[in-house]
Parts: structure tokens; C-alpha cells; sequence
């Protein structure tokens, strides 16, 4: 199920709030010996292309018990991770025979699955929060969940979440915030960042801190909008202007009930909200997406997990009081 890479439809390009998965399943075999059927999804936009699983995978030092080794894709070694051995799932026989190739976070991973059935398209506010048993059986790495066809469940996974787990995730240049080369540092500033996964969070909360900044979190657009309305009321109740609460947003793309284009979208839309600056921080990191980030009238695109790139784009962007 080789996928061409392209540029998504005009529907995704304009924060109209939907996105394409693929549907892949994951099969448990259980203690009565039936087989469980995992319905579980990733984001279109992650994906470079569905293979069968390579042949020749190299065991490789330094890689968590979960990775199968580096196997050769298109001329460049990648981390072949075993989603059922992160999953502690006993496999059927013969089972993982392809490999979801994905690029986020700088990095390429191909995972192991054992069945690509389809691309679904899907709208953010259809997804919602897990159950909790679900979310604690995969460890509180799952985005949301979508219901569809026979009243089944489908599992948006946070790959994010999971690659810290492993110990995967890379931040760059988190050393080098203190003294970075071309930058004027203009103070310090009150900054909103919207992420659905609390990993994403907490190291941009990290590398924003350790600037010397003060950051509110939310976990979508929904929230977000929610909490910058809560601030423009306040404002005009005190005779202030909403820049008095917030000088900068860092908004992710990913997130269910609200993505970062619309809420981007709606920001600038408003007459009020649209004078605060917003920089899309997602691990897409495509020519599509920051095409899309400019549609929406972001200010700027950046990938995760880069300091001093992040540190830099705040000194220009943030609004200084």
C-alpha cells in the first residue's frame, strides 16, 4: 500500500478542521485464545508511505528493547520499532508484515504494524477523549478516539508520546538558549502554547522557561479560544488590551476538538485577537504544512524540537510591552 506523497486537498489546506489517517489494525492474541482486533490511526500528514516490513533489519546498539534494529528505506537507515512489543500485546502467528514509514520531529521511523487497511477522512471535533481504560492500557498515549462503522473505536495514537517514551525524541540546541548568535533578546514575555500532548508541553514549557519567560498552556483550539476570550473580557473590564495578557501563541497542528489551523484561523479573524502573533510549532515538517501555517496567517512555522530556532522566532515575533 505504497503511497504517493502529495499535497492534501484544498479542504485540509485552510483550517476547515479535518484531516486524513490511515486506518491500521493490531491483533491481540488473548488468554481464551481468540484474537482482539486494535482499530487504530496516524495522521496522513506523517506518513511518507506504507511498505512491506524489510527484510534485512540490523540489530543496532542504543536502541530501546522495542526497536527491531536500522533496515535500509530508500537509500537511509531508519529505527524499525515493533508496535506490538510496545504494546505488550502477544502476536498472532506470522503477524506484522508491513511497516508505516513516518517522518515527524526531524526524525524517519518506520513501525511495524499488521494491517494497513484504509485512508479515512475524519473531523478534529469528531474526536474525543479516550476511555480511561484504553488510555491507561496503551500507557496515556492515546490522542483521542473516533467512532465508526458497527459502533467500533478507532485510536488515534501519539507517536510523539511514545518516541519520548523510548527515549527517541531529540531536542536540539537546548544548551544553547543562553547565547544565541543573530539575536537580540527584547525581555521576557507572557506566551500561550495549545499542544494535545503533554510531552509536547512540558519541553516547550522547559525551553521557554529556561528563557526567562512566563508560559499558559492549553490542550487545543477550543481551550485556547476559550482562555483568550477569558483574557479579552477581563481586559476590557480593566481598561487594558489583550496584549497585556499574552505577547506571543505557539500553537501545535494536532490536536482533537479544534486543530491549530482553524484556531489559528479564527485568531486572525478576529479583530480583536488577530494583533497577537502566532507560530505554528508542529512535528510536521513538510513544505504542505507550512504552506497551510501561511494560509491560516501564521506568523511563522517551526518543526519540534529546536531551542534555539524556537528561541529566536519569540525575540522577533512576541510583542514587547
Amino acid at each position: 500500500m505504497a503511497r504517493k506523497r502529495e499535497l492534501l486537498p484544498k479542504i485540509l489546506e485552510t483550517g476547515a478542521n479535518e484531516l486524513e489517517i490511515i486506518d491500521f489494525r493490531m491483533y491481540e492474541v488473548l488468554d481464551d485464545g481468540s484474537i482482539y482486533e486494535w482499530i487504530l490511526g496516524v495522521n496522513v500528514a506523517k506518513v511518507k508511505e506504507v511498505i512491506f516490513k524489510p527484510k534485512d533489519i540490523i540489530k543496532a546498539p542504543g536502541l530501546p528493547p522495542e526497536a527491531e534494529g536500522m533496515a535500509k528505506i530508500r537509500g537511509q537507515m531508519v529505527p524499525i520499532i515493533n508496535l506490538a512489543r510496545w504494546m505488550k500485546i502477544k502476536e498472532p502467528p506470522r503477524a506484522g508484515r508491513y511497516v508505516i514509514v513516518m517522518e515527524f520531529l526531524r526524525e524517519i521511523v518506520g513501525v511495524v504494524v499488521h494491517e494497513a487497511k484504509r485512508i479515512r477522512r475524519i473531523r478534529w471535533a469528531d474526536i474525543k477523549r479516550p476511555p480511561k481504560s484504553i488510555d491507561e492500557k496503551l500507557g496515556g498515549k492515546v490522542i483521542g478516539v473516533v467512532e465508526i462503522e458497527d459502533n467500533k473505536l478507532l485510536l488515534l495514537l501519539d507517536f510523539e508520546g511514545i518516541l519520548d517514551e523510548l527515549g527517541m525524541i531529540k531536542i536540539f540546541g537546548i544548551e544553547e538558549t543562553k547565547e544565541i548568535e543573530g539575536i537580540e533578546k527584547k525581555g521576557h514575555f507572557k506566551i500561550l502554547i495549545l499542544d494535545d500532548s503533554p510531552v509536547a508541553r512540558k519541553i516547550i514549557r522547559r525551553i521557554l522557561e529556561s528563557d526567562g519567560h512566563t508560559v499558559f498552556e492549553a490542550q487545543n483550539g477550543i481551550e485556547g479560544l476559550q482562555i483568550l476570550h477569558n483574557w479579552l473580557e477581563e481586559a476590557k473590564q480593566a481598561g487594558k488590551d489583550i496584549t497585556d495578557y499574552v505577547q506571543l501563541i505557539i500553537s501545535d497542528i494536532e490536536m482533537p476538538g479544534m486543530d491549530g489551523l482553524t484556531f489559528t484561523r479564527k485568531v486572525k479573524e478576529d479583530p480583536e485577537l488577530s494583533k497577537i502573533p502566532v507560530i505554528i510549532n508542529t512535528s510536521l515538517s513538510d513544505r504542505a504544512n507550512v504552506d497551510k501555517s501561511k494560509f491560516v496567517g501564521a506568523d511563522a512555522h517551526l518543526v519540534k524540537f529546536d531551542a534555539p530556532d524556537l528561541i529566536k522566532l519569540v525575540h522577533q515575533y512576541a510583542i514587547t510591552k
